[in-house]
């Protein structure tokens, strides 16, 4: 990129930037997403490697067309909050992987508040007070990850926002189980993805696929199926079944929720993948209850049916949760961890049909968490508490529970 001199505010307001420009800002806040926004000559610029109050020096990368996107090159004032980072590759150019590795682990948890609050205040028109939980180191705690690797067949992780491959020697955040360090000295296929896995057991899967959208990885080590213990059931969870990434996540989610449910129950467990919260209510909920699980993905259907064959007021269906929720009249307790997009309006308007006592709602975006809030409050449930946890150290992202209650007036 083409770097040119530093910028003065007595240019004209409202002047287009282009990409390789420098000039000086003042951080502002954190932006949902990682970046902290900052402002010059009446542009809004999302900036990467920040912290709110500091004087910067920042180069464009990319520009759009109500905003542009910028790295920090120089700081200039810095934050007290301000460390140097664990891994060697998080800095700007480098790996994409982890936004905050230059910030205090208190400061980034405040900063994943705000953010939680500033979604509420703005989608749900709610004012909300809440402190990110601490649950882990902030390093070696992924169980999941996905690489990728560059023509030379050395794997690493993308640059933020590219397809530019930044080849790695280790992953400050994988779980030692992983074995990062042996897996970057080997040669991979150029130009693939590469998913490695490992289970609670300590065994290692590697998958492996096209970079392309959408390609099926192939297993080409380990095991096709491993197994994880929740509540003293056995699940097991095929390779391209989604499990949480977070060592410790099944322990600090379920751990969350149990006290909503009770003996009796019929629970709706949507979106429920292979089963990991319907294994920690089943012995609550006891034989005179019943859970119904819906999930559309093959393989952690496959895996579900599996793991509640023996249990006959378990249901296991197979179909999106707003295609199969008008099949059931009625449920007690109601519980949904969505992907990363919410349920939507239609979905939250089908639970609320239910008149369940309880709705506990699982998310792993705040905006998304935000938006579904407003549709039950409009819809006459109120929100009764909200954890969050810090499931994803050194990154911009958080786990939230959210409990819904049927609001007295309705």
């Amino acid at each position: 990129m083409r770097a040119i001199g530093l910028l003065t505010m007595s240019q004209e307001r409202g002047k287009s930037f282009e990409v390789g420009q420098r000039f000086s800002v003042s951080i502002e806040k954190i932006a949902h997403g990682g970046h902290f926004i900052a402002r010059h000559q009446g542009q809004v610029i999302f900036v990467r490697h920040a912290i709110a109050g500091e004087e910067v020096e920042i180069e464009i990368t990319s520009t759009g067309s109500s905003f542009y996107r910028a790295d920090v090159t120089k700081v200039l004032t810095p934050s007290k909050d301000r460390v140097s980072p664990p891994c060697e590759f998080a800095h700007p150019g480098g790996c994409g992987g982890c936004d905050f590795q230059h910030i205090s682990q208190h400061r980034q948890r405040l900063l994943k508040g705000e953010v939680i609050k500033e979604q509420f205040s703005r989608l749900a028109k709610q004012d909300i007070e809440i402190e990110v939980e601490e649950v882990s180191s902030p390093l070696r705690w992924r169980t999941r990850i996905s690489s990728a690797t560059n023509s030379e067949g050395k794997i690493g992780f993308y640059a933020s926002r590219s397809h530019t491959v930044i080849p790695v020697t280790d992953c400050a955040i994988a779980a030692e189980a992983i074995g990062y360090p042996e897996l970057a000295q080997r040669k991979w296929p150029a130009r693939s993805r590469v998913e490695i896995l490992s289970s609670s057991t300590q065994e290692r899967s590697i998958a492996i696929a096209d970079s392309g959208r959408g390609s099926k990885a192939r297993l080409t080590q380990g095991s096709a199926i491993t197994y994880e213990e929740v509540n003293g059931h056995r699940l097991q969870v095929s390779q391209s079944s989604f499990w949480q990434s977070h060592e410790n996540a099944p322990e600090v989610l379920t751990g969350a929720i149990v006290e909503y449910f009770k003996e009796g129950d019929h629970v709706l467990d949507l979106y429920g993948g292979v089963g990991l919260f319907t294994a920690a209510l089943i012995d609550l909920v006891g034989s005179a209850g019943r859970i119904d699980l819906i999930e559309s993905g093959t393989a952690a259907l496959a895996d579900a049916r599996k793991n509640f064959a023996n249990f006959p007021n378990v249901g296991v269906h197979a179909g999106e949760v707003g295609r199969l929720l008008p099949r059931i009249d009625k449920a007690d307790a109601i519980l949904l961890d969505p992907p990363r997009e919410g349920a939507g309006k239609e979905v939250i308007s089908q639970i609320v049909s239910k008149r369940p006592r309880v709705i506990v709602y699982i998310a792993c975006d705040p905006a998304a968490l935000a938006r579904d809030s407003s549709y039950l409050a409009e819809q006459g449930y109120t929100l009764g508490q909200l954890r969050a946890f810090d499931l994803f150290p050194m990154t911009h992202h958080v786990e939230c529970v959210a409990i819904f209650t049927k609001s007295s007036t309705n």
